[in-house]
């Protein structure tokens, strides 16, 4: 009781704390500062990288790149196999010059110049790290992609499908993605509130990378280094964003007759998705990048299941791979070179119960108790269905999804 009222305590604390500390940033900063930079016509300058990546989100200058300066270093070329910690501190990577020398370079959007410059820059050093949540057996380890603003999606996280316990001896540990604030601005008051955050839950693995939106396979390939090096013994693995529902009994009910060797990968499958070439669409792709008229079959990224050993050959394979844009149609990619078929389930609702976002059905819990992930619930609507699908709820039929 005492440590229920101590855990408690702190979380109240902590919540306390934020509000504080993002109503005086708020009230601080001009509004021009809560918007995205406009793109910029010049190239880049081609200097050294030091510790961040691409992106348009911020005038381009010599700052760019960097969260803080560090002293160039050599970069450690340990391989995987013998690498026993993260073995990159340092990154002293420069600009591909020879492609601006290329015609149909020149003629791409500076994100997607910036994008090309420096994809050869896979691996940045670890602010934060938790190698004990892979220590011993672990049946089912769940990994939230999130960004360091996000702190009331991780809360709601922990409170419902992300908690950490044993489910008949089979033990479910959750761990949440980040890079760095994507605002100078905001970085330094937002890495406060997060080092407090995981000195608290002791959840969060941190890269020095911008978290912005084409660094998201960025992040996909430095998990999948990071569970090669730490996780020998994890069985299943269940990934999405922090914007989900997922229904924990349900995976684990789904995953009971799962043999090893399997291959297992699974998700809300998405079969000949053709590149979108309207530039004003968020997933444009121009076809200087990605000339094919479709893109293999890929799992869509807001949650899908995998199992330890397929994630393990998935690292080593997307190092065979050049980084492309979209993290899940990479992994559609590294899935390819494999042969290895994902496996559609329509348990996953990746773009909701049904598309229509508007539909009374996207709301209805007893279809949220039947299936294993839907996407997209904010915090209070997280919470607020929690609650509903847990509570003494009575439904006409029992939906068979698993």
């Amino acid at each position: 009781m005492f440590q229920w009222k101590k855990t408690i305590y702190k979380t109240i604390c902590l919540s306390f704390l934020l509000v504080i500390t993002v109503t005086v940033l708020q009230r601080g900063m001009a509004p021009s500062h809560f918007t995205q930079g406009q793109q910029q016509k010049d190239l880049p300058p081609l200097e050294p990288l030091k510790t961040q990546k691409r992106d348009n989100a911020f005038s381009i200058t010599s700052t760019f790149w960097n969260s803080k300066e560090k002293a160039p270093g050599k970069e450690e070329t340990m391989t995987a196999k013998q690498a026993k910690s993260w073995d990159v501190t340092t990154t002293n990577c420069s600009a591909n010059q020879n492609l601006s020398k290329v015609d149909w370079f020149k003629g791409l959007e500076p994100n997607f110049q910036q994008f090309l410059l420096y994809r050869h820059c896979r691996y940045f050093p670890m602010l934060i790290n938790h190698p004990e949540k892979c220590s011993g057996d672990v049946y089912l380890l769940i990994v939230v992609k999130s960004i360091i603003t996000q702190h009331d999606r991780r809360e709601a996280i922990r409170r419902t499908w992300g908690q950490e316990k044993d489910v008949d001896g089979k033990r479910i540990r959750t761990l949440f993605l980040l890079g760095t604030a994507s605002k100078e601005e905001e970085r330094a008051n937002y890495q406060k509130l997060l080092d407090y955050e995981n000195h608290i839950y002791g959840d969060i693995l941190q890269w020095d990378f911008l978290d912005t939106f084409f660094n998201l396979t960025l992040k996909e390939v430095h998990f999948l280094k990071w569970l090669n090096i730490y996780c020998d013994n994890v069985r299943f693995i269940f990934k999405g964003d922090d914007d989900v529902f997922v229904n924990p009994s349900n995976i684990l009910e789904f995953l009971e007759d799962k043999k090893e060797g399997e291959d297992l990968f699974v998700g809300d499958i998405l079969y000949k998705a053709k590149p979108i070439r309207r530039k004003e669409n968020k997933y444009y792709i121009p076809s200087a990048l990605y000339n094919k008229s479709n893109y293999p079959p890929y799992v869509g990224g807001g949650g899908f299941i995998m199992d330890g050993p397929l994630a393990k050959r998935l690292h080593k394979t997307s190092e065979t791979l050049e980084l492309y844009p979209i993290d899940d149609v990479f992994l559609g990619m590294c899935l390819q070179v494999l042969n290895v078929a994902p496996v559609g389930h329509e348990g996953f609702k990746t773009f909701g119960i049904v598309k229509n976002k508007n539909s009374k059905m996207n709301k209805e819990p007893c279809f949220f108790r039947s299936v294993l992930v839907v996407h997209k619930l904010l915090p209070p609507e997280l919470l607020q269905m929690w609650d509903l699908v847990h509570s003494n709820l009575t439904c006409s039929r029992k939906l068979n999804v698993l």
